[in-house]
Formats: C-alpha cells, structure tokens, sequence
C-alpha cells in the first residue's frame, strides 16, 4: 500500500477532506464515476494508472464511503464502483475545479457564460460528439425527478444560464456578463417552434442549474409547455464536463445545445451560441437532418 500522510489538524474540515481526496487520482476516479465509469477495467482505461495504484485509490475511496462496491459478475467475481450520496456531494468541488481551471488555466481570469470559438473549452465540449448520457435523474419544475432523455427519436437539451419570471430575481450584474443574456429569448424561441420539434421527432428539454420553483414561476410566466429540468446539484454537468460559471453564489451553466439521440448519445452539440434564434435553427436542421437510432426491443 501507498504510504499515506494523514493530517492532524482534526478541527480543520479542509484538511479532513484532503486526508480522503488530496490525492490527485482520487478525484479523477470520482470525475470518471460522476461521467458513468464503473468498471476496474474502465476506470484503467480512462485514467491509464497503474492496477496496483487503482486498486489502492479504490479500496481508500470505498473505505471512506464516497464510493461502493458491488458485484456485477460471479464468475470469476468483478465489482463495480458507484459514487454513494457522500461521493455525489463531491461533485460541486469537481465543478468548482474545472470552472477555475477553465477560468484561470485555460482562460484570461474573466467571468463569462461563452467562449471563443476556437478555446480548449469549446473543443472539450465539442468533444461530446458521439459520447453517451449516462443514466442520471433531474428534478423538473414540479420537483418530480425525470430523465432528460425522452424516448423519442432524439432529445434536444439547451442549456442556459438563468431565467426568471421577475427581473429583481437575476443576481447583480448579470447583463454584464458576456453571453448571460438571452435566456427568455431563447426558451420563446423553442416555445414558439415546438410543434417542428415534435414533428421531427424531438423532445425539448431545458437545463439550467436553478431551483425547480424558479423554473417553474419562469414555465408559467412565459407560457412554456416542455418541460425545465434543474440541474441543482450539478449531476449533468459533472457527467459530461459541461461549462459552467459562477453568479449569485451559483454554478451556473453556459449557453450550449446537445442533440440526444433515443441510445443516449450525443449526435450534436452547438458551443459556443452567439446567435440564439440561429442556434434554435441549427438544433432543428439538426434533428431533421440526422438518421435516428433503432429503439431497443426488450
């Protein structure tokens, strides 16, 4: 086994956190799990560690109770590794971190809710193309936990800062911030061409990481009649490294579009929206555009 320095500093609740997730590759194990990798093989795959090592970041990760360990195969016996309730509260350090490092590492330090088009961030959310959703839970504006893929032909989640029924409810300086406004608009946008949507074979679904009554005074102030999912506690946006920034003491998401197919893979993805009715567009073509996949039978 690794050798380990434990800190003494028993009162202090950040040096308790780092005598379970101080070590780099533990975190990267929560990301990967966050992102649906749940197999020993997998996680090896991913993060191209040694087996000794991962077995020793397993083992301390499941002792500390972030993740469990469950069998998925008797012959020879296997387990998989799934972030517990204590694991998932982790998630919003993980946002925390890439929403820095996005800032500050790969960024000039300024607050924005877009990018350029040719930054390691748009290529990082280009990069989704292809991947698949993993299985995941979101509240919607009556607080009913719902699945942001339909069982349609495709599935088309825009995701968006903020948008509020009340103009006193948006944090201080939000118009400020370069790509935060637009949120209404775009959300009317999709309201008014919905019947094209479904049409074509798609769901919309709206993302925002805000509270579901939020969403829902917005729902019934604008007349909207898709559904907003919140993503509060930031489930979506760890599974799939989606942008966020932080305003009124929330991470919030950037304005991107992801075409979902019924498999839950992304076939799509529009980042950065400048143009939103264009962006509106775009996802349509998109959707009128693409071959669905096959629907499993049982």
């Amino acid at each position: 086994m690794a050798q380990r320095t434990h800190l003494d500093d028993a009162d202090c609740s950040i040096a308790q956190a780092l005598d379970v997730v101080g070590d780099w590759w533990t975190l990267l194990i929560v990301r990967d799990a966050a992102r649906g990798v749940h197999r020993f093989d997998e996680f090896q795959r991913e993060l191209g560690m040694s087996r000794k090592v991962l077995t020793e970041r397993l083992k301390l990760l499941v002792e500390a109770g972030v993740l469990t360990r469950e069998p998925y195969q008797e012959r020879p016996v296997r387990h998989a590794y799934r972030l517990t309730p204590r694991g998932r509260a982790l998630l919003p350090v993980l946002v925390a971190l890439q929403d820095w490092g996005d800032t500050w590492v790969l960024g000039e330090g300024e607050m924005t809710a877009t990018t350029e088009e040719a930054s390691r961030e748009a290529v990082r959310v280009h990069a989704l193309r292809g991947t698949r959703l993993p299985e995941l839970l979101l509240a919607d504006r009556f607080g009913e936990l719902s699945d942001p893929v339909a069982d349609t032909p495709f599935t088309v989640l825009y995701c968006f800062p903020g948008a509020y029924a009340r103009a006193e409810s948006y944090p201080p300086g939000w118009g400020g911030i370069p790509g935060a406004r637009g949120c209404t608009l775009e959300s009317c946008t999709y309201r008014d061409q919905l019947a094209q949507f479904t049409a074509a074979g798609a769901t919309v679904h709206g993302v925002s990481t805000q509270r579901p009554d939020e969403q829902r005074e917005f729902a019934e102030a604008e007349g909207l009649r898709f559904p907003l999912l919140s993503d509060a506690e930031l489930g979506l946006v760890a599974a799939l490294r989606l942008p966020t920034f932080r305003a009124g003491g929330v991470s919030r998401l950037k304005r991107l579009t992801l075409v979902v197919d019924r498999e839950r893979t992304v076939r799509e993805v529009f980042y950065p929206v400048r143009d939103i009715e264009a962006s509106v567009a775009a996802a349509l073509a998109a959707v009128r555009g693409a071959r669905p996949a096959p629907k499993e039978t049982a």
